[in-house]
């Protein structure tokens, strides 16, 4: 598949500097820079669903208590 985007000559020259600079080819740079943003995007929904669910749910322990809990005091 075939994929084109439309880039003003700055946002080109910086493009292809950075891909040359980190030895990859403009294609794997954008492909990983799309799938990561995505990824970023996925992780901050899943996380703030979570969030919302497991408010008012949570207990929280000092340090002392769990400690106690797990044997670790002396």
């Amino acid at each position: 598949m075939t994929i084109s985007v439309r880039l003003n000559e700055e946002d080109e020259k910086l493009i292809r500097n950075y891909a040359e600079l980190n030895n990859i080819s403009i294609s794997d740079l954008i492909r990983t820079a799309v799938l990561e943003k995505i990824e970023n995007e996925y992780d901050r929904e899943v996380y703030k669903k979570a969030r919302k669910e497991f408010k008012g749910k949570q207990k929280t322990y000092s340090l002392k208590e769990t400690k106690n809990e797990l044997g670790l005091s002396k």
